[in-house]
């Protein structure tokens, strides 16, 4: 059970930085954007304060529950919020916590030793943000209450009842008038939730969908050792899991490490908690660790000769696991979004316990020690001869407009943020792609056939395939360690493939290219995938084009049908958008009336029905280039998917599951998902 000694924890503890007015005036400078993933934030920040009580020991039991009336409820069992009165802002601490910004027990002393929120904007802005907030304190014996609209309270903390419980119960309601949505995503959430049991051994965390009637609870023994394991659930492990924990300065350092058959890295690093995504000095510290260590195991044991270079700190990360959680008094975040660490100690203390403990671990594991540094080896031999490759493909490529692939159709604009590259599915659909397309702005690239898999091959193997190595020539930014991403030649790099089986194949082996060697290509959001139409669709002299089976039904209505594979390319597209539009498609009154029932005069005078023509598209190379350009190319008109990383970890595990060596992993995921398949091309 947790430490409930709420004695010493009281309203002199909360200190006051600022107050909250900008927030609902500004909420992308608080929680980064007011889409889906600020909805998302309003969540994290509120489940982050009861994952401090966990981490300071007061706290074994998290709830989070998404209501069907809108409400998203944090429920903890830790020692709650303070509602004393507040000697600086003479109103209680809880109303101190929830109306002023930077109001909480991590900015003074004795509130919690450690914390993931230092940077956070706390509970506040979530309250600033919520049309309505429902607070509920269990804590010496009574529950204290308080409602808030839109970060306003509407009474005094009030005492509502008796309760042997203690804890903190937070229920809000995003406000609509900030948020594109209010629907929560019960995946993101549930992701989340196991990723901080994980990080939060010995804490129960439970996840409740009433609205689609889904449960979860989380509960980890194992620490970071049980995230590793299920990291690699789905992989060819080289040995047992490693795993440190050791306090160094108080400075906890708890890792955990496990080699697999894989040529990608996986690592995950964190500190308080909270998700360092771009790495900081834990992570250097704990790279840094890993290398020296393994080559003087190396040079110890006579595996690598004198003549022999070192191992480099990218051959000993090959197919390695590895998830680094560092807890601190005093974290300092670069930037409010808190993806990387900045302490200098933490590197230090990384390094230090890392090194010892591996090194001990490799002297009593000899057998491993060798497997591992075999896998090594391999990375390293494999990495000289990527080398090779990659400088041939630079030297290619210095000589830019000379030397570009000769099928690349360059655009003439040398700016890259109005540059375009379409990677085209084959010739034929190449051709159409370069007669219709804007020459100043869109540049053409072709692909034969299907790229290689890389989920299953190395750099050098990679870089041998030309389809990838005219890719790599004309992004310009090369690949591997000598990646320079201001190299960039388009700002915009559209995948087109056909819509069927083949089409979505050679896009994921695209995708998965991408995603593991130009990962910052997609973090940056340069990376779209382009929407031709399914099917045109002609009546009489009228044109549409229906992107899916949905807008084929809305613009046919209960119309006669003539389906065809093939037709007379006709030029001129018009939209069937409103009621009238129906009618002049030749609509009956009937048909009309299922539609709407707000013209029933007009209905009367409608003409009678005729003959809908529909073809379905086969390839892109079934349109003419002028088809190709309003449908699919035209800014005015197309349709991009922006490709982005909701969630890296669920990423890794997808692009293992479609494109990995694990054949019964894609059966299962085939079997899963099949009913959901539309338009199947057999």
């Amino acid at each position: 059970m947790p430490n409930n000694t709420s004695n010493n924890y009281n309203a002199s503890q909360i200190t006051v930085l600022e107050g909250l007015d900008p927030v609902r005036k500004r909420p992308g400078m608080y929680i980064g954007s007011t889409d889906v993933r600020g909805l998302h934030h309003l969540v994290w920040e509120v489940v982050d304060n009861s994952i401090d009580e966990a981490m300071a020991g007061f706290c074994d039991y998290i709830k989070v529950n998404l209501q069907k009336d809108g409400y998203c409820c944090v429920e903890d069992n830790g020692r709650g919020i303070p509602v004393d009165i507040h000697r600086q802002t003479k109103k209680s601490a809880l109303e101190t916590v929830l109306t002023i910004l930077h109001a909480g027990g991590k900015f003074g002393d004795g509130g919690y030793k450690v914390s993931g929120g230092l940077h956070g904007v706390g509970v506040s802005v979530v309250n600033a943000l919520s049309s309505t907030l429902k607070a509920e304190i269990y804590r010496d014996g009574k529950i204290y209450a308080q409602e808030y609209k839109r970060g306003n309270p509407e009474t005094a903390v009030q005492t509502v009842g008796s309760t042997e419980k203690h804890g903190t119960k937070i229920c809000f309601m995003p406000d609509e008038k900030i948020f594109d949505t209010l629907e929560f995503n019960f995946e993101t959430i549930l992701n989340r939730l196991r990723q901080q049991a994980y990080l939060t051994k010995g804490v129960t965390i439970e996840i409740i969908d009433e609205i689609h009637d889904k449960k979860y609870r989380f509960y980890f023994e194992g620490g970071v050792r049980s995230y590793v394991q299920h990291l690699n659930q789905n992989k060819d492990p080289i040995g047992k899991i490693i795993y440190i924990e050791k306090e160094y300065e108080e400075m906890l350092v708890e890792i955990s490490m496990q080699y697999t058959q894989t040529f990608v890295e996986h690592i995950f690093s964190f500190a308080n908690n909270i998700h360092t995504t771009e790495g900081g000095s834990h992570l250097t510290g704990f790279r840094s660790a890993l290398t020296r260590t393994l080559n003087n195991y190396a040079r110890t044991k006579d595996i690598l000769k004198a003549k022999e270079e070192n191992l480099t700190a990218e051959d000993v990360r090959e197919g390695l696991t590895a998830v680094i959680s560092v807890k601190l008094k005093d974290p300092q975040f670069e930037g409010q979004t808190k993806s990387k660490l900045g302490n200098a100690e933490a590197k230090t203390a990384v390094e230090n316990v890392f090194n010892e403990a591996f090194g001990e671990f490799l002297e009593k594991n000899p057998n491993e020690g060798k497997n591992i540094l075999g896998k090594c080896l391999l990375a390293a031999r494999a990495r000289i001869a990527a080398r090779a490759a990659r400088d041939t493909v630079i030297r290619k490529g210095a000589l830019e407009g000379l030397t570009l692939p000769g099928k690349l159709a360059d655009c003439s604009s040398r700016d890259p943020k109005k540059s375009e590259l379409y990677i085209v599915e084959g010739d034929s659909a190449g051709g159409s792609a370069k007669q219709g397309r804007d020459r100043e702005t869109q540049a053409i690239l072709p692909l034969r056939g299907k790229i290689l898999n890389v989920e299953q091959s190395r750099l050098d193997k990679i870089l041998a395939n030309n389809e990838i190595k005219n890719l790599v020539i004309a992004m310009g930014t090369s690949i591997g360690e000598t990646f320079q991403i201001e190299k960039l030649r388009y700002h915009k790099i559209i995948i087109m493939t056909d819509a069927d089986v083949d089409g979505a194949h050679i896009r994921t082996l695209l995708l998965t290219f991408l995603y593991r060697y130009f990962k910052k290509l997609v973090e940056d959001g340069y990376i779209y995938i382009a929407q031709p139409p399914l099917y045109k669709i002609n009546q009489g002299k009228k044109i549409w084009y229906a992107y899916n089976d949905e807008e084929k039904a809305t613009i046919v209505g209960g119309g006669e049908i003539n389906t065809t594979d093939s037709g007379e390319k006709e030029e001129g597209i018009e939209e069937v958008e409103d009621v009238e539009a129906l009618k002049e498609a030749g609509f009956t009154g009937a048909e009309l009336e299922k539609l709407s029932t707000t013209k029933e005069k007009e209905i009367k005078t409608v003409k009678p029905a005729t003959k809908f023509s529909i073809q379905r598209y086969k390839g892109l190379g079934e349109m003419n280039p002028t088809q190709l350009w309003e449908t699919t190319m035209n800014p005015e008109n197309r349709i991009l998917l922006k490709v982005n990383i909701e969630d890296g970890e669920k990423a890794d595990a997808i692009f293992d599951t479609l494109m990995g060596s694990e054949v019964h992993l894609r059966k299962k995921f085939i079997q899963t998902h099949a009913k959901k398949v539309q338009n199947l091309d057999i």
